[in-house]
């Protein structure tokens, strides 16, 4: 590819031909691809980043329009994973940028499959995947972006293992208030704003200017006029099972396999099977009232709820918020 293309980001002096180099070299991960994910993709595509891998497990709905840039009412309208409809957009901006999408939860097994990656972007609205992926970059010693985002408001990080404290050091210093996305709403400005403060921070990494990566936690609320910026350096501890002396790595032993998890503000439940298997569509659709399909997943009716079946047999039952009744559901009409 011409230099052409990069030429504006080339001539930026903490870029240069160098770096643009080193980040059509690099590999970069981002772990979630709703609102977050889906502007870093394209940030980081358009910046010609050599391969980029996204890990989702959720489909599109036409409540993500708003704030989730990459997609549209027809990836709504045929419940396109998230994955799929990304990596079809992100191909179709940059046809040179490697696309690598699993549709499928982040779990230690599907970090594993990362390596070797050199940055990693968290794109989630959970903190128990946030802390196992905290975990794996300290383990792998890779440097990882953290960020969330509702309402106006705004948080991100950037974790350099062995050199400043990690999510588990900061989890008291954190600023979250519980709410999220679901129940308080948010506006896409907020996202914009975190989202480019990941990537400035991603593409410092990967053009080999990590000396210039911030060492402040941030965060803002664009609707009140706020800022602040909090110095972490202090807050290192060396009794960190995450990142200490004699790290345990708790978080990437925690065993979530056969799970019932209430989805947060969505009224549903999703299930995940005792072991990983495949589903057998095909013979479902013969058994049951099917509502939409498409390549990756079947929406049917199950005594008036309506469910959302992945390949890898993982279910979202909506209308639900009781996991047991969720299980009993699951167990009753697919199994496993």
């Amino acid at each position: 590819m011409s230099d052409m293309r990069y030429s504006r980001q080339i001539l930026f002096q903490g870029i240069g031909q160098e770096g643009q180099k080193r980040i059509q070299n690099s590999h970069a991960a981002i772990i979630g691809m709703g609102a977050l994910g889906s502007a870093s993709a394209e940030m980081l595509v358009r910046a010609g980043v050599g391969k980029l891998t996204i890990v989702d497990r959720d489909y599109v709905e036409l409540s993500n329009l708003h704030r989730q840039q990459l997609y549209t009412e027809k990836d709504a309208e045929e419940n396109l994973p998230k994955v799929m409809a990304a990596k079809k957009r992100l191909e179709a901006i940059n046809r040179d940028v490697v696309i690598d999408a699993k549709l499928e939860e982040a779990n230690p097994n599907t970090l594993e499959s990362l390596l070797p990656v050199d940055v990693i972007i968290d794109g989630l609205d959970n903190f128990e995947t946030r802390m196992m992926i905290n975990d794996f970059a300290q383990k792998h010693q890779i440097p990882w972006i953290y960020g969330a985002c509702v309402a106006s408001y705004g948080v991100s990080l950037s974790i350099l293992p062995g050199e400043t404290p990690c999510l588990h050091c900061l989890m008291e210093e954190i600023p979250l208030n519980g709410e999220n996305c679901d129940t308080v709403g948010i506006i896409s400005p907020a996202v914009q704003m975190v989202s480019t403060y990941q990537v400035a921070e991603a593409l410092k990494i990967l053009s080999g200017q990590k000396q210039h990566v911030r060492k402040t936690l941030i965060s803002f609320d664009l609707w009140k006029n706020e800022f602040s910026q909090i110095n972490v350096r202090s807050l290192k501890k060396a009794e960190c099972p995450s990142c200490g002396i004699r790290p345990s790595y708790p978080f990437l032993k925690y065993k979530n396999w056969g799970k019932a998890e209430v989805l947060c503000g969505r009224d549903a439940v999703q299930i995940r099977p005792g072991q990983q298997h495949k589903i057998n569509l095909p013979a479902l659709k013969e058994k049951f009232e099917i509502v939409n399909e498409n390549p990756y997943l079947i929406v049917l009716q199950l005594e008036g709820k309506r469910v959302v079946l992945f390949r890898d047999g993982r279910a979202i039952i909506h209308g639900e918020s009781d996991q047991k009744h969720a299980r009993s559901l699951y167990q009753k009409y697919i199994g496993g």
